[in-house]
């Protein structure tokens, strides 16, 4: 099993940070703000808490003007990278509200060595109409790293984050960053326009359909960003979606043989699962295939969940045979709970086949 990652906050990481921060304040107390960090209550603290309590440990043991603070903090920042290095904007986040200028200018350095997508949305809530500048600026920086923060820092529903309600309501302001952003050289940076459209269109569907149109078929690059970008209205089989990638909602198409290898399984288990997928047109067509797990909830409702299984051109009366294995492994976003399930089988969006099977 994979270490969590809270515990990445080891007593090396704070003795160097420690160290750091000591050779650029001969005042600071190493043993102090170790033994603070490491309080009885740390072993209790998940990753998030463990970052704060860090971002909390070292303002109090660097007892200086915020804008002193952050002239040492940046003077550190390189020396630590990723998710390590997240309590630097934390620290811009919790105490730099009142300072915008140094702020934003901090924001744009960590983000280059950790990311700044969370910190900065409380400056976007506060001072929106200059963040959006700023971000627009931000599309247009050298390093990829800040360009990313231009998109992704202004996510409507970028999660684990604050949400942003005003662009959930209307985009209008953050759809000029994603068009300065699609052509970007960096698949980092791409990535996330394509995570930024697939949010807006859990709000605003035609407004990224008639992007997908207008980008489609620029170049390799913005055609994987649409598509990316369409994945949620894809899942739900939106036929206006489906149609701009080719897909017939109505394509005649029969599940055959549906299977499960067995009917009863253990929750941190697996199954397998296979069937058949036969064409009844007379010429070709695409079909996206998928299958649907409706997942007993905690509240004794069922909620589906869709999984990909690919995109296939199939010929006329063509019969396609797939075979797939499923784990019921608990994941930090999705936890199982025992009782009566069924898997379906979904072709273009349409639900075609479906079994019944328990989670035990």
């Amino acid at each position: 099993m994979a270490e969590p990652l809270k515990n990445l906050y080891t007593p090396e990481v704070i003795a160097s940070l420690a160290d750091a921060v000591k050779k650029e304040y001969k005042s600071f107390n190493k043993a102090k703000f170790t033994a603070h960090v490491f309080d009885p209550l740390w072993e209790e603290r998940e990753l998030k808490q463990r970052m704060r309590h860090i971002t909390q440990s070292v303002h109090q043991f660097l007892p200086l003007p915020y804008p002193e603070q952050i002239e040492i903090l940046k003077k550190i920042a390189p020396q630590f990278r990723g998710f390590i290095a997240m309590f630097f904007p934390d620290f811009v986040e919790v105490y730099g509200l009142d300072h915008p200028d140094v702020s934003i200018a901090a924001l744009e350095l960590f983000t280059q060595y950790s990311s700044s997508e969370f910190a900065v949305r409380p400056f976007i809530m506060k001072f929106q109409d200059r963040m959006v500048k700023q971000h627009l600026s931000w599309a247009k920086h050298k390093n990829h790293h800040v360009r990313r923060l231009a998109s992704e820092g202004i996510r409507p529903r970028l999660p684990w984050a604050m949400a942003l309600p005003q662009f959930k309501k209307n985009p209008k302001d953050v759809l000029p960053i994603l068009e300065r952003l699609k052509d970007d050289e960096s698949e980092y940076v791409r990535r996330s326009v394509a995570n930024n459209l697939n949010d807006i269109s859990k709000d605003h569907p035609d407004v990224v359909l008639k992007i997908v149109n207008n980008w489609k078929g620029i170049s390799k690059e913005t055609d994987w960003i649409v598509k990316h970008a369409s994945r949620g209205l894809l899942k739900q089989g939106h036929t206006e979606a489906l149609s701009s990638f080719g897909l017939n909602h109505k394509v005649k198409a029969d599940v055959l043989g549906l299977k499960l290898s067995r009917s009863k399984v253990k929750i941190g288990d697996s199954f397998g699962f296979n069937f058949d997928v036969e064409l009844k047109e007379k010429k070709a067509h695409e079909v996206r295939l998928e299958y649907k797990i409706y997942f007993m909830k905690s509240n004794g409702k069922t909620s589906p969940k869709v999984f990909q299984v690919g995109t296939y051109k199939l010929a006329p009366q063509q019969v396609l045979p797939v075979k797939r294995t499923h784990r019921f492994a608990d994941l930090t976003t999705r936890k199982h709970y025992a009782g009566a399930h069924k898997l379906v089988v979904v072709v273009n969006g349409k639900e075609l086949s479906s079994v019944d099977f328990v989670l035990a």
